[in-house]
């Protein structure tokens, strides 16, 4: 679940690459994500890495001891299962080879079965010995750095560096002699702590293997409704600051299926409508283009054409209510119903500029009569 959120949440935050429009500008949606919206990526993260190792079965430990007085002990650790991780303190930061994650001062807990057994000289018959242990493993430390890079449209994720460190084991035996827990602890503690410390660098590199397949498979069109597509493939690479990331992406409408991935660099464009607020998590800037390629989509549908004839007061739309005011319209046609046409006869334009957001919209608005059966056209602005 956890792994499906970020996913979800990583797709919202991060899109985009080239459209084929009817346009000589390129227009793009910029995303930057602060250090409080990288914070909470952190945390989805972390949170998905530790449910990953929950529960956690690490192999076997076979080991055999000198033990003062008792002599050689061969000593079994089976069952050795990691059920609990706490992360107490996390901190994310943004620089210019990757993004760093670091954990420190975690906890775990292990579960697990001993066993042992020996002989000496004086007790020619083997005496064998096994019970369970419960393990605290504190000052957990673990860190990593992760990369972020364009690839055809999408975001390529790789792990950069990874590493791990355990600080101490404190060990809690139920049963067993006085002499065993020096013993085990002597004998294991190194074993126990390396185990812990692969196992999270390996669950670490697997989930960041999944987190980067999962992007790339994610699409690069987002449909709107049956006839237009946002494209939101990536343009470049992320650009990564000590306290943010910004992405762009191409943020362009077209008609559904006609997106295609790009691998130039594109010009940055200035985006003119943004929105950014330093508590925010997101900040979203949108060019004009972006605007304008989806009136251009719509256009193209033949799809900004409305004819009017319901309206609240029904009876302006019939050629009696405007006898009076328009005489001739009402002798020709006498208590004929009315209805508007309207039609755009070219794309609208969507300027944006600092004093605020202006449109230029042409279009023909047609009053036709319903006479009989037949639609005349009487008047046309």
């Amino acid at each position: 679940m956890a792994k499906t959120i970020l996913i979800r949440i990583l797709f919202l935050l991060l899109i985009s690459s080239y459209t084929q429009v009817q346009s000589t500008e390129e227009g793009f949606v910029s995303i930057n994500i602060s250090d409080k919206g990288l914070d909470f990526v952190k945390e989805l993260l972390i949170n998905g890495v530790v449910s990953s190792l929950i529960p956690l079965q690490l192999p076997q430990i076979e080991k055999s001891v000198q033990i003062p007085v008792v002599g050689k002990v061969r000593m079994v650790l089976s069952n050795i299962t990691l059920y609990r991780v706490n992360v107490s303190s996390s901190i994310v930061k943004p620089g210019d080879t990757g993004i760093a994650i670091v954990a420190s001062g975690a906890t775990a807990n292990l579960s697990m079965d001993w066993k042992y057994t020996y002989s000496t000289w004086l007790i020619p018959i083997a005496v064998s010995d096994k019970g369970s242990a419960s393990v605290l493993v504190e000052g957990l430390d673990v860190g990593l750095t992760l990369g972020l890079k364009n690839q055809r449209g999408t975001l390529n994720l790789t792990l950069l560096e990874c590493g791990c460190y355990v600080r101490d084991i404190c060990i809690k035996l139920k049963g067993g002699a006085s002499w065993l827990y020096q013993g085990l602890l002597d004998a294991f503690e190194g074993n126990i702590a390396s185990a812990v410390e692969d196992a999270v660098s390996k669950k670490i590199r697997e989930g960041v293997m999944k987190l980067d397949s999962a992007l790339q498979s994610l699409p690069k069109e987002v449909p709107i409704d049956n006839v237009a597509a946002l494209n939101v493939t990536f343009v470049n690479d992320p650009v990564l600051s000590n306290s943010s990331v910004d992405l762009e992406i191409n943020g362009l409408f077209s008609a559904k299926g006609e997106i295609i991935a790009s691998n130039h660099r594109h010009k940055n464009l200035r985006a003119s409508v943004s929105s950014k607020d330093p508590d925010n998590m997101i900040g979203i800037s949108l060019h004009e283009n972006v605007l304008n390629s989806a009136l251009l989509v719509y256009f193209n549908a033949d799809l900004m054409h409305w004819i009017v004839d319901k309206i609240p007061d029904q009876a302006l739309l019939n050629t009696a209510r405007w006898r009076y005011v328009v005489p001739q319209l009402y002798k020709l046609y006498p208590n004929d119903d009315l209805k508007l046409n309207i039609s755009v006869s070219s794309p609208p334009i969507i300027k944006v500029e600092n004093e605020g957001i202006h449109g230029t919209v042409h279009s023909d608005v047609t009053l036709d009569v319903l006479d009989t059966g037949d639609v005349i056209p009487v008047v046309c602005i």
